[in-house]
């Protein structure tokens, strides 16, 4: 439903709101806080229309996701190069030129006439016109037929080249290069730059995928089966507030990546079974599990954050599911603490901490937070959590580890020191997901399935 404009915002042109809230997201996250959260605290102090609100949200993280490559278009087309150029106005050019090389929704003359007006009303008044300038000259740059801003040494460096196209963080373009061939490697990045699909992951127990999208067609929702998932379902086009849509509250489903998805069915948990799901939180997967096996036994959610096993817990309750026991403490001190739980469960869930390289187009600041030195404490991390975990395993019981990220130190690498460690486990299984990859899209995950032989 629209809102009532306030005397305030009355006068107004048309579209301001949304890219006035998308600028202060901007602003926010160079400030430090997190995207998600900005966008959050900046829609609730507003009443916007749904379709304002999607905008909003569209030039934010899209503006957020292609920082390089939009700094790489201001170095060219400015006189000022982008990280000396005064920052509000460096945002604001960032909206205005997202709109002009990404949204397919705004026409130019909208894009260029909004931003103008906000450095007129943002108090950036005399650098108004030099806005009207930059975002003019690169729509002449576009009609001459130039798409890339790239200086000749970015152009001999392949490296340098793919990170300002895909606006990639220069350590990350050179990585990936060294993992993947350069056509994958631009897939990575074009993956990375695309907003994520919206995935639910039907309750086998309360509902089924028919009537789910029975019911969500019904309230002018259009849900789809995705391929190779039995309990996957996409949703298209704009939903709203999900906690809305039928079946929500009934607990029919719940959000999950399909990626996401792949993860808990490797384990094979069957009714009566103990199952340990050693880093929980939020609980996607242990309410997997918990539906897999048919509500019978006993899923112990393990997390060191409290407040996120309080997620767990809600998960839980709204989807029906009594299996569930939710324990706050380390997973890498368990074995030591608890010496009763030795040997006593027959499998164990190891989604691990990581970089989360495989959800950056879920993550939009996320490419430029992630510290490649701090990947070393997460290997670090990522073992500790292995070796005090195995000796609460069966005979014969079963354990996946799986990350969110691509690095290949943290998944493959990781797992290969592990078997040459323990010549009790046997790899059963292992893949590497790349983003966009589950029938098109889904997060980047990676997974291994190890036995232990009695």
């Amino acid at each position: 439903m629209s809102s009532t404009p306030t005397a305030a915002t009355a006068a107004e042109p048309k579209g301001l709101a949304p890219r006035r809230l998308a600028w202060q997201v901007l602003q926010a996250v160079a400030a430090g806080a997190y995207a998600d959260g900005a966008l959050e605290r900046e829609l609730g102090r507003t009443s916007l229309s749904s379709s304002d609100r999607g905008l909003a949200t569209e030039l934010a993280y899209g503006a957020i996701r292609q920082r390089r490559l939009l700094d790489a278009w201001l170095d060219q087309l400015g006189k000022v190069p982008a990280e000396r150029q005064p920052p509000k106005l460096r945002w604001l050019l960032h909206i205005g030129l997202y709109q002009l090389l990404a949204s397919d929704r705004v026409p130019p003359s909208a894009a260029v006439s909004t931003t103008v007006e906000l450095a007129k009303r943002g108090g950036l008044g005399r650098l108004a016109p030099v806005a009207n300038g930059l975002l003019r000259a690169f729509l002449r740059r576009r009609e001459a037929g130039d798409t890339l801003p790239l200086t000749p040494a970015q152009a001999a460096d392949p490296a340098m080249a793919l990170g300002v196209r895909q606006s990639l963080p220069p350590w990350l373009a050179a990585e990936l290069l060294g993992w993947l061939p350069a056509e994958r490697a631009e897939a990575f990045g074009q993956a990375c730059n695309t907003p994520p699909s919206l995935d639910l992951r039907v309750n086998g127990l309360r509902s089924n995928p028919t009537e789910v999208c029975a019911a969500l067609a019904a309230a002018g929702v259009e849900a789809s089966p995705i391929e190779g998932l039995p309990a996957g379902l996409t949703l298209s086009g704009r939903s709203g507030d999900l906690s809305r849509l039928p079946g929500f509250v009934e607990g029919h489903w719940c959000v999950q990546d399909r990626a996401a998805q792949r993860i808990a069915p490797l384990l094979d948990p069957q009714p009566g079974e103990r199952i340990l799901d050693a880093c929980a939180a939020p609980g996607g997967k242990s309410t997997h599990l918990a539906e897999l096996m048919g509500d019978q036994g006993l899923v112990l959610a393990l997390d060191r954050g409290e407040a996120r096993l309080r997620r767990v817990t809600r998960n839980a309750e709204r989807l029906g599911l009594q299996s569930i026991a939710v324990q706050h403490g380390d997973a890498t001190a368990l074995a030591q603490q608890q010496p009763e739980l030795l040997a006593s469960f027959d499998r164990i869930l190891v989604d691990a901490p990581c970089s989360g390289l495989g959800t950056l187009a879920r993550h939009a600041d996320a490419r430029w937070r992630i510290d490649p030195a701090a990947i070393d404490e997460l290997v670090v991390l990522q073992r500790e959590l292995l070796d005090g975990l195995l000796p609460l395993l069966k005979p014969q019981g079963r354990l996946v580890y799986a990350t969110c990220t691509v690095h290949p130190r943290e998944n493959n690498q990781l797992i290969q020191a592990v078997l040459a460690e323990y010549p009790q486990l046997q790899l059963q299984q292992s893949w590497q997901l790349w983003p966009g990859e589950v029938a098109g899209a889904g997060d980047g995950f990676y997974a291994a399935l190890l036995q232990q032989q009695g």
